[in-house]
């Protein structure tokens, strides 16, 4: 992606979620961003919403706050599971992650 699709991407509305079918339970998700991730007593990682409550529906999503951008698209490079889908709301085309353009 290029600085200037970066840049676009960060002014856009953006949500997150995890494929628990892929999660690995590693926890670095929850390491770099803990106010967007954490792991359940099941070992996966789930998506918080702004309420601070895990969404545990399968693609259930949570709004990515302009000011943790970087440490959920650093979540999402860094997952060793390959399953943390970043996507604007707008069109719902993914940005980061593995499915990214």
């Amino acid at each position: 992606m290029s600085v200037t699709e970066q840049t676009a991407a960060a002014t856009e509305e953006l949500e997150v979620w995890i494929d628990q079918d892929l999660c690995t339970g590693d926890g670095i998700c929850a390491q770099y961003a803990p106010e967007v991730f954490e792991l359940d007593i099941d070992g996966l990682a789930y998506v918080k919403g702004p309420d601070d409550e895990l969404r545990q529906q399968p693609g259930e999503t949570a709004p990515v706050p302009l000011t943790l951008l970087q440490d959920v698209v650093d979540s999402a490079k860094e997952c060793p599971g390959d399953c943390i889908h970043v996507r604007r709301v707008a069109d719902r085309v993914e940005v980061y992650g593995p499915d990214a353009e």
